[in-house]
């Protein structure tokens, strides 16, 4: 019978050296490069005030690399963190064989703050030096996630003050009940539930009634409209998905579009796309070129917008609703949506017009001639006409051809009262061409359509990255600083994943190499 070696899977013991277990062109061995040679993080030692006194304390970046490390893993929670630096071989070697407490990593991340932005920063600068950002268009868009706060307790301050009042009588109902009862047999383990319900009532109501205090005044939208609070996490919003309302934070990113490195991220408790689209543009306005494009979709479209983007000279296509069904590409999309759902949908069958619209008579706007459906040329009678504000281009048939018509019916509203039919086919706007009409011919054009669909293969795969690759399923702090924090670090993994690709700190041994990444480095 033949004999093998006995193979442990659980040496308790090994002589290994942990430098040699970060292999060149991975990830973790081009974050502990990048940490520990090509990044100045002076700024975390205002942190500490122990240069005295005090316990020694672990370096930031030490912390940065096992925290930037497990969010590529997918990992968040600083237990399971902690439990990683105590088992897993890549973590001990980043963090040289240390274990941080998972209070002291929690603490970290959650004040991270304004040093993360500055690490954000650099590790751009080092991507832009090494050719990886071309500036010739800029993607911008968002993904709406859950964050550690409860939807339930979202709403106005009506909605809190009435909530208020009802566990309020609830628990003088309960109180006077019990009063009534305090003559009668009651069973002692009944009573001391029927205390301690009473008591949580109270306690919930007094809570209401002190963050009511606290927060005297209604949050508002940039309109000016109420906007719905919520008592975990004030700062975040309650927001429409395409898998339900969730109670959150967007994050925003601008990708470039040669290797889709993030060269902006910004987290917001907000919903509304429209209110994110100048905050991100001002902050990246240093990054943009002469000739850079901006991309954005429909979400981040208005007019306020475009106009403010005209008044910066920014170069920009930003789709409106309609764009699709403009274009003749998506003419037959209609046949790849699902059918409706007999159960709820209630609308029934569409109606079809009573008489023909506009839309059914053959217009050339060129050669300036129209044709009914009935195969007669019409005459226009009006080619520069402003009808309640826009410009319009009218037609009116001939007699001689609307009277005889076998299709009067369907062409007029009072056929036997109306001789001949008028048809008008609107401009837009008479006077000031909008910016929004200004942006559809621009994005209608061939040159505007190809590069503008260039923006989904820019932007989307690198949310597809981040959400399952990474597993970024939800935000788990609270308050609009951590998580726009915690949004920064997983695209700062995004960006430092994109150095490793391309070769970042192969030759860690070569001095010259090494002192390259210093010399790229902002100081």
């Amino acid at each position: 019978m033949a004999r093998y070696k006995h193979i442990d899977t659980s040496p308790r013991f090994l002589a290994v050296d942990l430098q040699q277990q970060l292999l060149p062109g991975t990830f973790e061995h081009a974050l502990n490069h990048l940490l520990d040679n090509a990044l100045d993080l002076t700024g975390f030692d205002t942190r500490f005030n122990n240069d005295l006194t005090g316990a020694a304390a672990y370096p930031p970046a030490m912390l940065l690399k096992i925290v930037l490390f497990a969010y590529s893993q997918g990992i968040v929670s600083s237990r399971a963190i902690e439990r990683a630096c105590r088992e897993h071989i890549t973590f001990i070697a980043l963090s040289g064989d240390t274990c941080p407490h998972f209070t002291t990593l929690a603490n970290f991340v959650g004040t991270l703050g304004d040093d993360i932005a500055r690490v954000f920063s650099q590790v751009l600068y080092i991507c832009d030096r090494r050719g990886l950002i071309g500036r010739e268009m800029f993607a911008i868009d968002g993904v709406k996630l859950p964050s550690n706060a409860s939807k339930a307790r979202s709403g106005t301050r009506a909605d809190f003050e009435r909530q208020a009042d009802k566990l309020e009588a609830a628990a003088r109902i309960m109180l006077e009940r019990h009063r009534e009862e305090d003559h009668r047999a009651v069973e002692p383990d009944l009573r001391a539930k029927e205390l301690q319900r009473v008591e949580r009532l109270q306690q919930e109501s007094a809570q209401m009634r002190k963050w009511l205090t606290a927060h005297s005044e209604e949050r508002k939208g940039s309109k000016g409209a109420i906007r719905k609070s919520n008592r975990t996490d004030n700062e975040s919003a309650k927001m429409a998905t395409s898998k339900g309302v969730i109670q959150g934070y967007t994050g925003v990113a601008a990708v470039d579009a040669k290797h889709q490195i993030i060269v902006e991220a910004q987290a917001h408790g907000t919903g509304s796309e429209q209110e994110l689209l100048i905050p991100v543009v001002k902050a990246m306005e240093e990054s943009l070129a002469d000739d850079t494009l901006i991309t954005a979709d429909a979400g981040y479209h208005s007019e306020a917008n475009l106009k403010e983007l005209a008044a910066m000279e920014i170069n920009a296509l930003i789709a409106d609703n309609n764009m699709r069904s403009r274009d003749e590409r998506f003419a037959g999309q209609g046949k790849y949506k699902s059918l409706p759902d007999p159960i709820h949908d209630k609308g029934g069958k569409p109606k079809q017009a009573a008489r023909y619209q506009p839309h059914d008579f053959d217009y050339d706007p060129a050669a300036k001639t129209c044709i009914c459906p009935a195969g007669k040329a019409l005459y226009g009678n009006g080619s520069d006409c402003t009808i309640n504000g826009y410009a319009a281009v009218k037609f009116q048939g001939a007699q001689r051809d609307c009277v005889p018509c076998m299709q009067r019916d369907r062409c007029l509203l009072k056929p036997d009262k109306t001789k001949v039919r008028q048809v008008a086919f609107f401009q837009g706007k008479a006077g000031h061409e909008s910016y929004t009409d200004q942006m559809k011919r621009r994005i209608d054009s061939p040159e505007g359509r190809a590069r503008y669909g260039q923006r989904f293969a820019t932007v989307e795969p690198v949310f597809g990255n981040l959400r399952h690759n990474k597993r970024l399923n939800r935000f788990t702090l609270r308050g609009r600083k951590k998580v726009d924090a915690q949004w920064k670090l997983y695209c700062l993994v995004h960006n430092i994943e994109k150095l490793a690709h391309h070769g970042y700190a192969l030759k860690v041994g070569n001095p010259l190499s090494c002192k390259l990444d210093v010399e790229l480095s902002p100081q």
